[in-house]
């Protein structure tokens, strides 16, 4: 299946979830920086479409929980939205934070040679565009030879979209409770890793997806004990708000002595 031994050889066993978002706003350039400082070499983001069809990162679907706007993130467009302080409902320290874009993302990933994970995360009735628009940032702004981003989503409709007009572009199903339809979908979606809800993981489960040859990434585990027996299960990647916190504790853990 295209894509999935580079994923496999690619991706590390921490992963943070939206930026290092524990210590600074959630899917904003700052926190990307953060995760770089703590050590992460991958990060996830969400990614959504503003009115006049931007590609932006945000996770929900109005503006109050992260920004100092109101309303629906669909009814602006991204002059307005870029107007918005993203920063300082997480502290002072970050006022002025903006809604990133999903261009100008990518192009701080480059920077900083940051392997990336972009969750689809549509507003509701717009799962098909959402994925084409993806799909278009990424022709137009990922350098060709290097290895695509890792396209994940809850959104069925999405990644069926992407699968149609990017096959070559690596996918993963975002999942939480596993079952056997979940399973089913994935090999009907092509896609090459599963992401599923730390709670729910089992070892079976693990060990069914490692013998097709897909690697299983868990959100969102902030202790660092707990993510020791994910990854001593078989477990690929962590998804963790805090990535330094988890490889410090990880590294502490393979000293002798420890």
């Amino acid at each position: 299946m295209a894509g999935m031994e580079s994923i496999t050889a690619r991706l590390a066993p921490i992963v943070a979830h939206r930026g290092a978002s524990a210590a600074a706003p959630e899917n904003t350039l700052a926190a990307i920086r953060l995760a770089k400082t703590e050590g992460a070499s991958w990060v996830e983001v969400d990614v959504k479409l503003s009115r006049d069809r931007v590609c932006i990162l945000m996770h929900d679907d109005h503006l109050k929980r992260t920004t100092n706007g109101r309303g629906e993130v669909a009814q602006y467009d991204l002059d307005e939205l870029q107007q918005l302080d993203a920063g300082s409902w997480f502290s002072r320290r970050f006022a002025g934070e903006r809604i990133p874009t999903l261009e100008q993302t990518l192009g701080l990933c480059l920077e900083l040679d940051l392997e990336l994970n972009l969750e689809i995360k549509p507003c509701p009735g717009r799962q098909h565009e959402t994925a084409l628009a993806v799909v278009e940032d990424l022709r137009r702004h990922w350098p060709a030879g290097r290895p695509w981003p890792l396209i994940s989503s809850f959104a069925v409709a999405s990644l069926e979209e992407v699968r149609l007009h990017a096959p070559e572009m690596p996918r993963g199903l975002l999942i939480g409770r596993p079952t056997r339809r979940g399973r089913d979908m994935l090999d009907r979606l092509e896609c090459v890793t599963l992401h599923c809800d730390a709670r729910r993981v089992s070892r079976d489960l693990v060990r069914r997806l490692a013998a097709t040859g897909r690697p299983v990434l868990c959100y969102t585990v902030n202790d660092p004990h707990r993510a020791r027996r994910l990854l001593e299960m078989g477990v690929t990647s962590i998804i963790t708000d805090r990535p330094g916190d988890l490889r410090s504790a990880l590294v502490a853990r393979q000293r002798p002595g420890q």
